[in-house]
């Protein structure tokens, strides 16, 4: 039995095309992470997520070009596009999340990032220059 879900839907995709997804607008919350896992995965100061449960994302094209870091079933993974290696999202609690790499949303979510987390391993050729609240770990 399926339900119907009226939730607006956002397109995503990597940066050649090649990894397509569908997500509902449905985050949790949204956060500026600045650990330096976030900053080597980008290659940027910081990393912009959304959390939202696993089930409201599918992926509509490109499953076969899916790059799995880490270890599926296990605590986290960081799924990649195979072909231009964009990070899309990342998996957590158990296969049971997603953390939403914002900037590989083609359209925009109705939630902004209300917090910068991870600052105490910031960039420190960073300044964080806007009045968010800033966590030196993490708040999920």
């Amino acid at each position: 039995m399926t339900s119907y879900d009226d939730t607006a839907r956002l397109s995503g995709q990597c940066h050649c095309g090649t990894v397509r997804y569908s997500v509902a607008d449905a985050f949790e919350y949204a956060l500026n992470c600045h650990c330096g896992n976030c900053r080597r995965a980008t290659g940027s100061a910081f990393k912009s997520i959304a959390g939202i449960a696993r089930e409201k994302l599918f992926l509509t094209q490109g499953m076969d070009a899916l790059l799995v870091y880490g270890s599926p079933g296990g605590d986290w993974t960081s799924d990649h596009c195979r072909v231009c290696g964009s990070l899309l999202y990342a998996v957590i609690r158990e296969g049971t999340f997603l953390h939403v790499t914002m900037g590989t949303l083609v359209d925009a979510p109705g939630i902004t990032p209300s917090a910068h987390v991870h600052v105490a391993s910031k960039a420190p050729w960073f300044t964080i220059t806007d009045d968010l609240p800033q966590y030196a770990q993490h708040l999920v």
